[in-house]
């Protein structure tokens, strides 16, 4: 097989071997062959620059770089827009073809390569989250001990941490000696995860600090350090969006839609997307909305005020995310500053 007229290349990413499959210009496969880690780079350094498709996945970043280093045009894919060029059985070799067909359409929408920057920010996240996740189940497994044997604990983590020394001093028929030195081991995994939670966010806000991108996204209201530096890390400077709805769209927070014929039906938010960055910009919606008396500051106030009077209050926060999620795109793609005047002037 000759690789002079190699236009289009899909690979098929694993773990230790890839399968790579050559079309083209009529689309005809010219090249179909397995390679392992070390052989891929060395392999495609031989074929003449072309455009080589991967689905999104783990490692596909790096190889990505790589490759393009190598003068290839690299375009990465999510993984459920290749299944429709799928044919026959599935297997190795057919999806690399199909990943050589999908990366071809003019229509194709495809993940930016990330930068190793970028994917030392989202590596942070990713483990402040799990700590996050795993300090929420010790304090639900303390608060559950305690509800067991009598002993109810007002809602929040602040109001168990203050209550917890004197239980545990209390002398009491509830709590055996057992119990209290259970409670005092999960204490002391809470003060661990404490520790490590804070090491983590003090890391992304030094991290933070040194991005002008991230501080431009902070300016706007409901925004911090971790909002901000999960959206560096997610989208770079949003040069994969149209506009702010698309990334609002992205991240899950439009209406799911029905619609067929003349009917057009909206339901649920439709949750595609990037989760955790979802559920950050509603949190910081939420903040937003705990704050009643700085509306009036934001450009959005006008607006805020009248939906609070119409929406019940969990439509409200996802709206006003979205929102939120739509300005901070446009501050990030157009290199702009919050600016609520101008925001109150075009509402």
């Amino acid at each position: 097989m000759s690789v002079t007229n190699i236009v289009t290349i899909g690979i098929d990413l694993g773990k230790n071997t890839f399968h790579v499959v050559g079309l083209d210009a009529m689309g005809a496969i010219t090249l179909r062959k397995k390679r392992s880690r070390n052989q891929l780079e060395q392999s495609l350094a031989n074929v003449p620059c072309c455009l080589i498709g991967m689905e999104a996945c783990a490692g596909a970043h790096h190889i990505g770089r790589r490759l393009e280093k190598l003068g290839h045009q690299v375009r990465l894919l999510p993984a459920q827009y290749v299944k429709p060029y799928l044919k026959g059985h599935k297997n190795d070799f057919r999806d690399a073809e199909a990943i050589a067909e999908a990366v071809q359409r003019p229509t194709m929408r495809f993940v930016p390569l990330k930068s190793a920057e970028q994917l030392d920010l989202q590596a942070l996240h990713r483990v402040r989250s799990r700590l996050v996740t795993q300090r929420t189940a010790v304090i639900n497994q303390i608060r559950g001990f305690l509800l067991e044997r009598g002993l109810p604990v007002r809602q929040g983590a602040a109001a168990l941490r203050l209550a917890l020394p004197q239980l545990l001093s209390m002398l009491s028929d509830n709590l055996s000696p057992r119990v209290v030195q259970l409670i005092q081991d999960l204490a002391e995994d809470w003060r661990y995860l404490d520790r490590r939670v804070a090491s983590v966010t003090k890391e992304i806000d030094a991290l933070v600090d040194q991005d002008a991108h991230c501080r431009r996204l902070m300016t706007a209201p409901g925004v911090g350090p971790i909002i901000s530096s999960a959206m560096i890390a997610a989208i770079g400077t949003g040069d994969a969006f149209h506009k702010g709805r698309d990334f609002a769209a992205w991240l899950g927070l439009v209406p799911k839609q029905f619609s067929t014929g003349d009917r057009t039906i909206l339901g649920r938010i439709s949750r595609r997307g990037n989760r955790y960055l979802r559920t950050l910009f509603i949190q910081g919606a939420r903040a937003v909305l705990l704050r009643r008396q700085t509306w009036p500051r934001h450009g959005f106030g006008a607006w805020l005020e009248a939906a609070s009077k119409r929406l019940h209050s969990n439509v409200l926060v996802v709206a006003l995310a979205a929102k939120l999620a739509r300005m901070a795109w446009s501050m990030l793609a157009k290199g702009h500053d919050y600016d609520a005047n101008f925001l109150g002037q075009t509402a």
